[in-house]
Parts: structure tokens; sequence; C-alpha cells
């Protein structure tokens, strides 16, 4: 009806021939891409395939651990293999925010297909490996690969379903974290004693193959932005300045804070990192835009999953290690020793992604799900050697309930909270804070175990004999008592036979509870750490969620 009014006081301002281009404008140039347009099927199989590239990243986040001890016997790595774990999780921690950048610029699916194609090659040629030198190079193109997985698929749910809708698939996100770190170690550990440990980065290409396809296939290309520059001097230094930072926070675990190697990385890192606010405040399409800090529930959001990501970290790191030292299982058993906690995770990230899609209310959940997390660390302070396996698998699963929700709901809240120009830059940067304090969090926690170690097996050992019987023992040893937790008790024999006979069996008795003391006082920092998520998430806004996605909503400058 606003056409003929139009038409008959502005006839000759505005023609005919203009009424399509103000239609046009009504409807964004991605629009006929939007994930409003694509049927059901098309968007299920495109949820597939994402589950599928997530499976995937996370799952090599957990898969060679078990394969380890043989790689470094086949390869004579025994200098280097942390590297193996450590340049996976630095190329790809290092390249989530670029990935997210240049995602929102150009859009989802070039990006996710190059991250999936590094991912695979890196995977191949990592099988084919014949010196530890070539697998560390290796494993770092699919870190680089894997960089993209998180942030990019996360973001296509976002363009492919409103706010209100997503949560049902971001729990299903959260559950595949969950599962693959109960599937990893357990597949890797069968697959190295079964066949061969290079079966491990092989099983990869099937999997990523079909996504690869289905994305092909399904998956539409949103277009960006015009007129795109690439922030190259951000990028350049971003990297500069991070990657000494993850490189010091690592080798926390083997040095002293005050060494060059970890406290003079750590500072050129931050010095660095300076600089590059610097640069961003300056840039015109910044890798990380400094806006987004300026938006009080993102901010409150990626301080809270820093902080929350602590507590899960340490329960999936030393809890196996737990299983391994003190109760003498294999590591493959030792995976599924963590069923509790790993169903806890999946159950409730399932269930919250549920609940905020029918509700549309999410800050109280958070906020529960926190306390739970803490209650959980809490009691986990107890463990002994002689802990109840039941009660354990209560604390677990508590646990787990808490942090399953802040793997999955997260991501909802701060894809709702920012403009659609930046949905793949705040993903990413969420999933880089998650990261990064997972990264923070070992290496404060991996320190403090090892200051534990050294105060808690002494006393053990000197309560546990006569003065003087284990003497030698630590003569021989030095600092170095985290050689006295291998897995089920396999230690160098020319150590025992320093320890009288008859004290053998007192000696492994004491390890495992000093051990056990040891856990158990790590989970305080798990419990620091999520009071300080919970203070950060009571700052998160409780906004209504968006019911169209990018394509339904106005175009945005």
């Amino acid at each position: 009806m606003a056409t003929p009014r139009r038409s008959t006081t502005r006839a000759s301002a505005t023609p005919a021939v203009k009424r399509p281009t103000k239609s046009a404008k009504a409807k964004p140039a991605a629009s006929h891409h939007a994930g409003e347009d694509l049927p059901k099927r098309a968007k299920q199989g495109i949820v597939i395939a994402i589950m599928l590239a997530l499976f995937l990243g996370a799952l090599d986040q957990t898969i060679v651990g078990t394969a380890l001890p043989q790689i470094i016997t086949d390869l004579n790595g025994a200098n280097l293999y942390t590297w193996v774990v450590t340049i996976y999780l630095l190329a790809s921690t290092v390249t989530v925010p670029i990935y997210g950048k240049l995602s929102d610029m150009y859009g989802r699916k070039p990006l996710l297909l190059t991250g999936v194609g590094l991912f695979l090659i890196g995977s191949a040629l990592a099988g084919l490996s014949q010196t530890i030198e070539q697998l560390i190079l290796f494993r770092g193109i699919q870190g680089l690969g894997a960089g993209a997985l998180f942030p990019i698929a996360l973001a296509t749910i976002g363009d492919l379903y409103s706010a209100k809708e997503r949560g049902r698939y971001q729990g299903l996100f959260g559950a595949v974290f969950g599962l693959s770190s109960l599937v990893g170690p357990a597949l890797g550990g069968w697959l190295t004693d079964t066949f061969s440990w290079h079966l491990i980065f092989y099983v990869n290409l099937p999997i990523g193959l079909l996504s690869i396809i289905i994305i092909m296939l399904e998956l539409p290309t949103f277009r960006g932005r015009a007129n795109q520059k690439i922030d190259v001097l951000g990028a350049l230094v971003f990297v500069a300045g991070i990657v000494p930072v993850l490189i010091g926070l690592t080798n926390v675990q083997t040095n002293n804070f005050a060494t060059p190697a970890v406290a003079g990385l750590i500072s050129a890192g931050l010095a660095i990192l300076g600089l590059f606010i610097l640069v961003e405040a300056k840039a015109e399409e910044p890798i990380i835009p400094l806006e987004l800090f300026r938006n009080r529930t993102f901010a409150a959001a990626a301080a809270a999953a820093f902080f929350a990501s602590i507590g899960f970290f340490a329960a999936v790191i030393f809890l196996p290690r737990y299983f391994q030292t003190v109760l003498g299982e294999s590591a493959t058993n030792s995976g599924y020793a963590t069923l509790p906690l790993l169903l806890g995770v999946i159950i409730s990230s399932v269930g919250a992604g549920l609940l905020v899609a029918r509700r549309g209310r999410y800050k109280t959940l958070i906020l529960g799900a926190i306390v739970l997390v803490t209650a959980g660390s809490l009691l986990l302070t107890n463990i002994k050697a002689d802990t109840d396996p039941w009660v354990l698998r209560g604390w677990m699963f508590l646990a787990g309930l808490g942090i399953g929700p802040t793997l999955s709901v997260f991501t909802i809240v701060v894809q709702n909270a920012v403009p659609f120009k930046f949905l793949g830059a705040a993903t990413s940067n969420l999933t880089f804070f998650r990261q990064v304090g997972g990264s923070v969090g070992l290496a404060i926690v991996g320190s403090y175990f090892g200051g534990q170690l050294t105060r808690t097996i002494p006393a053990e050992l000197a309560t546990a004999a006569p003065a003087g019987t284990f003497d030698p023992l630590f003569a021989a040893a030095g600092s170095n008592l985290d050689q006295f937790t291998n897995v089920g008790g396999q230690f160098d024999p020319a150590l025992l036979a320093l320890i009288p006979a008859e004290y053998v069996q007192v000696f492994f008795d004491a390890i495992k509870s000093g051990v056990a003391d040891a856990i158990g006082a790590i989970f305080w920092i798990a419990v620091i750490a999520s009071l300080v998520a919970l203070v950060a998430a009571t700052l998160i806004e409780e906004i209504p969620l968006r019911s169209r996605t990018r394509a339904g909503a106005p175009a945005e400058g």
C-alpha cells in the first residue's frame, strides 16, 4: 500500500525503476545463501559434517597420549616427545582468532574446507613419519588445520540457526568434546597395541573426507563484506606475542618459573601482545576487534570460560594419572575410569542446550553449572589413595555436570550478544580464551603438582621406614621425583635396587599416598578458578535470544 502513495507524491524523484533497489537493500547479499532458506535435510547434513570435523580436532588432542611411549621407542625421541603434543596445541591455539576473523570476511565454507584439508594432510604425513622431528612438523600442520575446526564450526551453526534454535546443537557439540576425551585414549591405546601407532593418524582420513564431501555439497557460501583488508601486521604481531607465552607456559612443567625458558619467554610475549593491542586499535579490519571487549556480556563470558576451563583441564589430565599411578591401571583403562566425569559432561551439555532452546534463558543455568563445578572440585580435594571408588565416581560425575554447560552455553551467550558481523570473531575469541585458560591452568596446576610431590613423597617415606632408609634413592634421583610416579608402578630397576627388599612395598605404598595427596591438593586451584569464573559470570547480561539468523536480520554496517 505504500507504493501507490510514493508514486503519487514523489513520482519524479523516485521513479519506478528504483524500487527493486530498495527491495534488494532490504535483503542482504548473503540472503539467498541464508540458513533460513536451506531445507531441513541440508541443515542436518551440515550439522553432521561439522560434528565430524569437531570430533576429529578434539580426538587428536587426546588420542596421541596413550601411543606416545611406543612412538618414543620407535622414533628414538625421548628428548623431544613433549613437542608431539605441544606443537599441535600451540598451532591450533594461535590460529583460532585468525581463522575466525577471516571467516567473517570471506565466509565459513572456504576456511572450514581449508582447515579440514590441512588437518588431513598433516594426519597423512604424521602417519608416514620416520623420525621424531618429522612427526613434530606434521603434527604442527595438523594443528594449523585444527585451529579452524572449532571456531568456524560453531560460527556456522550461528549462521544456520537462530539463537533460540541453536541451543540443542551447541549442546551436542559440547558432548563431542566429552566423547572425544573418552574415546581418544582408549582408541589410541587399542590401535597401538593391536596394530601400529601409525593408525592413530590414518583413522582421521575417512572421517575427514566424509566431512569435506558433505561440506562441499551442502554448506552454502555466506558472503562476507566488501572491501575487506587482511590485517597482516596484526596477525604477525599476534603470533609473535602469543607463541612465546604458550611455549613459556609449556616449559613450566620442566623448568622453574624464574628461568628464561619460562619467565623470559612469557614476559617477552606479553610485551609484544601489548604492542599488538596498539596495532589492532589502528587496523581497519583487526584480527581481534577490540570493540568486542567493550561488550560487557562478551567480556564476562570470555573471562568466565577462561577460568572455568582450568577445572576441566585439571580433572581431565590429572584424574587419569591418579588411576594409573595410585590404582595401577593401564593408560587405556584409566581413560575408561574417567567415564563418570565425561558422562556428566555429555548429559549436562546436551541438557543445557535443550533447556536454553526451550526457555530462552541462560544466566541462572550458567551460574548453577559453575556452582556444581566448584562443589565437585571441592569434593575432589579430599581424594586419597584409599578413597572409595564409588564415592570418587560420584564426585567426578558432579564435576562433569557442572563442566558440560560451560562448553555449550557460553557460545550461545556470546553469539547472541554481538553484532552478526562479529559472529565468527566472537566465537573464535571465546574458543581462544578457553584454550589459553586451559594452557595457563595446566602450567599452574602442573607446577603446583610437582611442588607438592617434593613435599609429600619425602614426608610419606620418612614416616614409612627408619631414618636414612631411602637416602641412597633420593641421592640417585636428585630433585626429579616425578620419575617415581610411573604408570602401574613400573619403576627403574636400578633405583629399586637401592631400596632394601623388605621396604620395596612400603616404598610403593608411600608413593601412591603421596601422589594421591598431591592430586587432591591441585583441585584447590580448580576451586579458586571456578569461584573467579562465578564472579565473572554474574556480570553476563540476560539478553533475549534472537529469533533470526544473520540472513533474517537487518543489514549491519
